[in-house]
C-alpha cells in the first residue's frame, strides 16, 4: 500500500460520514446541542477511559509524551492567541482560533496513519497522545470554548469540573495503578468500547451538520491563518519540544511530532455548539470551527504526506 493510498483511505471515512452528517442537515433542521451534550458526557469520557485502560506504552516514555503534549499546547495555546490578537480577532471568533489551532485530530485520523506510518508503537503512542489531549481540551479548550459568552474567568474554570472525562482519565489511572484492569473480552470493556467507538462517527456527523449550516464563503476567507498555525507552525514546534525533552523512544518522538501536525480536532466543535450563546453578527464560533475542520483536513493531504517522508527518514528527529 502507497503511503497516499494510505492517507486516502484516512481521510475517506472521516469525510464521508462527515458528507452524510451535511445532507442530513441540509435536509433536516436538526439539534445539534443535544447531540453535542451527549458526546461530552458519555461517548468521549469512554473512549478515553477505555484507552487509557488497554494502551501497552511504558511508564517512562508515558511521562515524556504526557510532559510533551501538555508543552506543546500551551505553546500553541500563547502563539494562536497572540496571532489573533494581532489581527485584531475577537470572541467568539479569538477562542475558535486558538482551539483551531491548537487541538489536533489526534483520533479517528491520527491513529490510523500513525500505525500506517510507524507501526503498533505509532498506534499506542497516538492512543496515549488523544488521552493527554482530551484532558487538556475539556480543561483548557472548555476555557476557550466558554470564556466567550456569559460564563467568564474561574466562571469558565469551574465550568471543567462539571465534565466527567478527567474524572473518567484519573478512575483509568488508578484502575491501572491497583491492577485491577477488567480483561478486555468481559463484558464491562465491551461495554465501555462500544459506547467510546461511537463517540468518532457522532462528532464527525455533527460536524457535517454544522457545515450544512456554514456560510462556509465567509468562513473560508477567515480560516487560513488557523490552517497555517495548525498545518505549519504546529510541527514546528512539536520538533522544538521533541529537542528540549530528548524523548529516549526515537519513532515515539516522531510519532509525535505527526500528530501535533495533524488537521484541526473535531471536539472543539461540540465545545464551540455547547458554549454558543446563540445568533450574533459576523462569524460565529461553531461556523469558524468547523469550516476550519474542513479546511484543514483537505489541505493536510499534501503536507502529511511529505512530514512522514521526512520523520521516517530520520531528518529531523
Amino acid at each position: 500500500m502507497s503511503l497516499l493510498s494510505a492517507l486516502t483511505n484516512a481521510i475517506v471515512p472521516v469525510l464521508s460520514v462527515a458528507a452524510v452528517g451535511f445532507l442530513l442537515g441540509s435536509l433536516r433542521d436538526i439539534d445539534v446541542g443535544g447531540l453535542g451534550t451527549v458526546t461530552i458526557y458519555v461517548l468521549t469520557p469512554a473512549l478515553v477511559f477505555h484507552s487509557l485502560m488497554t494502551t501497552s506504552i511504558d511508564g517512562e516514555t508515558a511521562v515524556t509524551l504526557v510532559a510533551a503534549v501538555v508543552a506543546f499546547t500551551l505553546a500553541m495555546v500563547v502563539l494562536a492567541e497572540f496571532a489573533g490578537r494581532l489581527l485584531g480577532e475577537s470572541e467568539p471568533t479569538l477562542g475558535a482560533l486558538v482551539l483551531t489551532s491548537t487541538f489536533a485530530n489526534a483520533g479517528n485520523y491520527g491513529i490510523p496513519l500513525s500505525q500506517f506510518a510507524f507501526g503498533p508503537v505509532g498506534r499506542s503512542t497516538a492512543i496515549l497522545y488523544i488521552a493527554v489531549q482530551s484532558v487538556l481540551m475539556y480543561t483548557v479548550g472548555v476555557y476557550l470554548a466558554s470564556r466567550g459568552d456569559d460564563t467568564s474567568g474561574f466562571g469558565a474554570i469551574r465550568e471543567v469540573f462539571k465534565l466527567p472525562l478527567v474524572y473518567a482519565v484519573l478512575a483509568a489511572g488508578l484502575v491501572r495503578v491497583l491492577g485491577v484492569v477488567p480483561a478486555e473480552n468481559s463484558a464491562a470493556m465491551e461495554t465501555l468500547q462500544l459506547t467510546g467507538d461511537a463517540a468518532i462517527p457522532v462528532m464527525l456527523l455533527l460536524l457535517g451538520i454544522q457545515l450544512a449550516n456554514t456560510d462556509s464563503g465567509a468562513a473560508v476567507a477567515r480560516v487560513g491563518v488557523s490552517n497555517a498555525m495548525k498545518l505549519v507552525v504546529a510541527p514546528v514546534v512539536a520538533v522544538g519540544v521533541v529537542l528540549a525533552l530528548g524523548f529516549a523512544d526515537d519513532t515515539v518522538a516522531r510519532v509525535f511530532v505527526l500528530e501535533c501536525a495533524m488537521p484541526a480536532a473535531v471536539t472543539p466543535l461540540i465545545l464551540t455548539i455547547e458554549y454558543d450563546s446563540g445568533p450574533e453578527t459576523g462569524l460565529s464560533g461553531p461556523e469558524y470551527v468547523s469550516t476550519a475542520i474542513f479546511a484543514s483536513t483537505l489541505a493536510s493531504v499534501p503536507i502529511l504526506t511529505l512530514l512522514i517522508a521526512v520523520l521516517k527518514s530520520g531528518a529531523v528527529v
